[in-house]
């Protein structure tokens, strides 16, 4: 059956017999070897093509996804101030003696902004600009407008660049709001005379409430409610809650598709969002914040707040609201809400500080 040789030292056949003898049954060897070779490699062929194409699909989704997302981000959802909203108003500040104008001016780089002043029969002579969210507009504010001239302030609610009734191609996070809303403060500097200058924002536009403060020194104070540190850190947030995740998932595996999403908007609008940063805004500005966040923020969670209160410990407040969710403080605390708003317009107001102080 085998080749005459020497057996091996237990009786068995020599090692380069082509069967194995296992009683009546006899199995080539060279064959089973070549079978499992076969089916080896078959194997790594299959595993190379499965990860390939993991590979590519990455790749692929990292490119369209980053670029995708990149988009999006700049082009959010554009909601108009519509008719009947309007109407309600224009009703409403009539019935309560309440001057209430169209506004609106051009940037420089040709920008039509839109915004409406509203004046109480009895002002203080303080002025507070009312800033919105991504995807919505001046209505998103108007309900705080309405509270502030009961309290006599002047009041002007804007409509941010590329939201509802304003030009703009692109939302940029602060990256241009910022010096829009230099050029509001300008507007009211000229045709309203303030005491005082007060700014209160939320969400997107708590952050370009923030990343104004640089370049305009004339806020005597500002509110910001649910404003993120960072365009990069909440583009790490996003990335992660689909799955559930926190922002380690955006800086992770998904942190690719956000590096080409920063490099698609840089290369096709020139805007490098990696400087939309509200908490590098507040370093060194003596300008006082107060942060509002609620801890139930699942859409900005609230260490956002306290990154950019890190940043300048002696002139950033922040008030926490149990159970408030995105800029949900006033459901929340309705009254603490607008006790703590009013009062920080109120100490920081020129009219009630000490003479010594206002000198400095």
């Amino acid at each position: 059956m085998c080749a005459s040789g020497p057996s091996g030292p237990s009786g068995t056949p020599p090692l380069h017999c082509p069967y194995l003898s296992y009683g009546p049954f006899f199995i080539n060897n060279h064959s089973q070897l070549a079978v499992a070779e076969e089916r080896a490699a078959q194997r790594r062929s299959s595993l190379r093509v499965l990860v390939c194409g993991l590979a590519f699909l990455y790749i692929a989704g990292t490119v369209f996804g980053g670029i995708g997302l990149g988009w999006i981000a700049l082009h959010p959802y554009r909601r108009s101030v519509t008719p009947s909203e309007e109407r309600n108003a224009r009703a409403t500040a009539q019935a309560d003696q309440i001057e209430f104008r169209d506004v609106e001016l051009t940037t420089p780089d040709g920008t039509v902004l839109r915004a409406w002043f509203m004046r109480p029969p009895e002002a203080n002579g303080d002025a507070v600009i009312l800033l919105h969210g991504v995807s919505d507009n001046r209505m998103g504010t108007y309900g705080y407008g309405k509270w502030l001239v009961q309290n006599h302030y002047m009041v002007l609610l804007p409509d941010s660049r590329a939201h509802g009734s304003s030009g703009g191609e692109v939302a940029t996070y602060g990256l241009k709001e910022a010096d829009d809303l230099h050029r509001w403060v300008d507007w009211i500097e000229t045709a309203e005379h303030p005491h005082c200058m007060f700014g209160l924002g939320e969400s997107m536009g708590a952050a370009q409430l923030l990343q104004a403060l640089p370049r305009e020194p004339r806020f005597c104070a500002v509110v910001a409610e649910s404003p993120f540190a960072t365009f990069r850190e909440i583009a790490c947030v996003r990335l992660g809650q689909p799955f559930g995740a926190g922002p380690w998932l955006g800086k992770t595996f998904f942190r690719p598709a956000a590096d080409v999403g920063f490099l698609y908007i840089r290369f096709r609008y020139g805007l490098n969002m990696e400087l939309a940063s509200p908490e590098q805004a507040v370093v060194g500005s003596k300008i006082p914040v107060l942060l509002i966040h609620g801890l139930d923020d699942t859409n900005i969670p609230s260490y956002h707040s306290d990154l950019i209160a890190a940043k300048n410990r002696s002139d950033v407040t922040v008030w926490k609201v149990p159970g408030a969710e995105h800029t949900g403080a006033h459901q929340a605390e309705p009254e603490e809400f607008e006790r703590r708003v009013l009062e920080w317009f109120v100490v920081h107001s020129p009219a009630t500080k000490p003479a010594s102080d206002r000198s400095n």
